[in-house]
């Protein structure tokens, strides 16, 4: 089993490399490739150090699986010239995701619908896996109508200069700035650039993917997508309106019975999920659960993540393993 990870060098790379170490990912060979500038570098796997290669060296190679994490225009430029060599392509950008010909899969959700003809898969967006983690229990039971979603989200989901930004602020060091504003004691409402509705990319997201991976279209979903001074774990207010009415303790037991979910719910001595507990974890943290008394059928739940572990490197390393036990690979 020959996997690569394009894009090693960077943030959700580094992050991929972590969970394949931890899980014990049944491979032979692992290729760690990434651009130009960072060829003949070498970075550690098991304690072996691994040098990294370009992508062309790459596709020669033929691996199995390549696990990329290397932005939207490199995978839409590179992901299919590894599909041509036989390679199974899991991608983490936004390249493929709501291309009709490719599946967008968490694998708790929807990895059923995977076949040996997938050669590229499309890895969700970070805010959408958490969100959709929690909900997809519901709307097989319940039916979803309608969600609103107000997200909090790390300076990590921007990347490396964010997170420099945010620690030079913090430091009190003139720096670089990948946002406009300043983050530290700040809350930025603008994730991803604004398109002509007026909404973020961000939030379109959690739209479009959310009605993909549930398999629903009538699903109605309205999202605003805050930017925090937190250094890893994106959390979210949702509120979500269903067809059919439920029982607060059912939907306690429905959530506490579903993989990778684990509730935080203990208002009598404050436990309730945050990012700094999500940090460095895989399971998606879910509290705060309680009815709407404004109108029926409505629920509201906090949901937390770590966004670089389950939001992206655990759940495509997960698809990885689900093609490996299906022979889909």
């Amino acid at each position: 089993m020959k996997v690569a990870i394009v894009g090693a060098t960077g943030m959700v790379g580094n992050v991929m490399l972590k969970v394949l170490e931890e899980r014990n990912f049944p491979l032979d060979e692992l290729l760690l490739v990434a651009s130009e500038r960072s060829v003949g570098n070498k970075l550690k796997f098991k304690g072996k150090d691994i040098e990294v290669i370009s992508i062309p060296t790459a596709i020669e190679k033929r691996p199995d699986i390549a696990l990329f994490s290397a932005g939207g225009s490199t995978s839409l430029e590179w992901a299919p010239k590894f599909a041509e060599v036989g390679t199974t392509v899991i991608d983490n950008s936004s390249a493929w995701r709501m291309d009709l010909t490719k599946k967008l899969v968490v694998p708790e959700i929807n990895a059923n619908e995977l076949a040996k003809t997938d050669k590229i898969i499309a890895n969700p967006n970070c805010s959408t896996i958490q969100m959709v983690m929690a909900l997809a229990p519901l709307h097989k039971k319940y039916k979803i109508k309608r969600i609103v979603v107000s997200t909090y989200q790390s300076v990590s989901g921007t990347g490396v200069k964010a997170v420099e930004q945010m620690e030079n602020e913090i430091a009190g060091i003139k720096g670089e700035m990948a946002y406009p504003y300043p983050i530290h004691k700040n809350a930025i409402p603008h994730c991803d650039v604004f398109e002509e509705n007026g909404y973020t990319k961000e939030e379109m997201k959690l739209v479009n993917e959310t009605q993909k991976i549930l398999n629903d279209k009538s699903i109605a979903v309205t999202a605003t997508a805050v930017r925090i001074p937190t250094a890893g774990g994106h959390s979210e207010a949702i509120n979500v309106e269903f067809h059919n009415d439920f029982d607060v303790s059912e939907v306690r037991q429905l959530l506490n019975d579903t993989d990778g979910i684990t509730i935080q719910d203990n208002l009598d001595v404050n436990v309730y999920p945050m990012p700094m507990y999500a940090n460095g974890k895989d399971d998606v943290f879910v509290g705060r659960i309680r009815r709407d008394g404004s109108q029926p059928n409505t629920l509201n739940l906090w949901v937390v993540s770590d966004n670089l572990r389950k939001g992206a490197a655990t759940n495509t390393v997960q698809i990885a393993e689900y093609l490996i036990k299906n022979a889909l690979v």
